[in-house]
C-alpha cells in the first residue's frame, strides 16, 4: 500500500511539472523546508544496540530537511531523520523478547544543486550526531553522510525531491574489527581502532520554499 501511494504521488507531481510553464528562478534566495519519508536499510546499528545478530533488512524512516541558499546553487543544510522498528531479540534459554529500537540522525552540512531549470540534480555532504537506543537506554555517536538526488520544481514555492544518502556511524573506538593506521616497518605513526556501522536511506519529500 505504501509503495502504491508513493508511486501515485510521484506520478502526480510529474504531471504537475509537465503542465507548469514557469521555471524556478536562478536568482531565488529562499529558505526551503522539506518533510520527507522513505526507507532505510542496514541493521548493523540495531545489532550494536542488542548485542546480537538480527534478521532485519530495513524499515521506514521519516524526517525533515532545511536548506538555506548562499549562492550559485549552494545551500547550508540541516537534516533530521528518524527510524523505529520492533524486533524479536533472542535470549539464551528463554523466549525471544520483543523490543522497540530507534535510530535518529541529526546532520548539518551543504547541498550543491546543478543547473537553473525546473529539474536540478544535487550532491550533499553532512556530518553530525546519531542517537541509537532501545529498552530505556540510548547512545550518541559521531556520524557523517553523503548523498545526492534530484529536485523537481512545480513553481517558485513547491516541488518534489527524490534523494538517497549513506550514513557512516562511528559506533565505538575500541572495536576488534576496525584497526587501521599509518605504519612503516617497525613503527606505527598513527593507530586507529574504530568500528563503523553503515546505513543507506532512500526518500521522497515535498519542497516548500518561503
Amino acid at each position: 500500500m505504501l509503495c502504491q501511494l508513493g508511486v501515485n504521488a510521484v506520478c502526480g507531481w510529474l504531471t504537475v511539472l509537465a503542465l507548469t510553464a514557469p521555471a524556478w528562478p536562478a536568482h531565488a534566495q529562499t529558505v526551503q523546508v522539506m518533510p520527507f519519508g522513505g526507507y532505510r536499510f542496514g541493521g548493523d546499528l540495531y545489532e550494536s544496540i542488542t548485542g546480537t545478530e538480527l534478521d532485519l533488512d530495513g524499515a521506514p524512516s521519516v524526517g525533515l530537511a532545511v536548506d538555506v541558499p548562499v549562492g550559485d546553487g549552494l545551500s547550508v543544510t540541516g537534516l533530521f531523520s528518524h527510524q523505529s522498528v520492533r524486533v524479536d531479540v533472542p535470549r539464551p534459554g528463554a523466549p525471544s523478547e520483543r523490543v522497540r529500537l530507534s535510530i535518529d540522525h541529526w546532520q548539518a552540512g551543504g547541498t550543491q544543486e546543478f543547473g537553473d531549470g525546473r529539474v536540478r540534480p544535487f550532491l550533499q555532504g553532512l556530518l553530525g550526531l546519531s542517537r541509537y537506543g532501545g529498552s530505556g537506554d540510548s547512545e550518541l555517536r559521531f556520524s557523517v553522510a553523503v548523498g545526492g538526488g534530484v529536485v523537481m520544481r512545480a513553481n517558485d514555492h513547491l516541488g518534489l525531491r527524490l534523494d538517497g544518502r549513506t550514513y557512516a556511524v562511528f559506533v565505538d573506538g575500541d572495536g576488534d574489527d576496525g584497526s587501521s593506521g599509518i605504519c612503516t616497518p617497525g613503527i606505527c605513526i598513527i593507530g586507529l581502532d574504530v568500528s563503523i556501522a553503515w546505513q543507506a536511506e532512500f526518500t521522497a519529500g515535498l519542497v516548500i520554499a518561503f
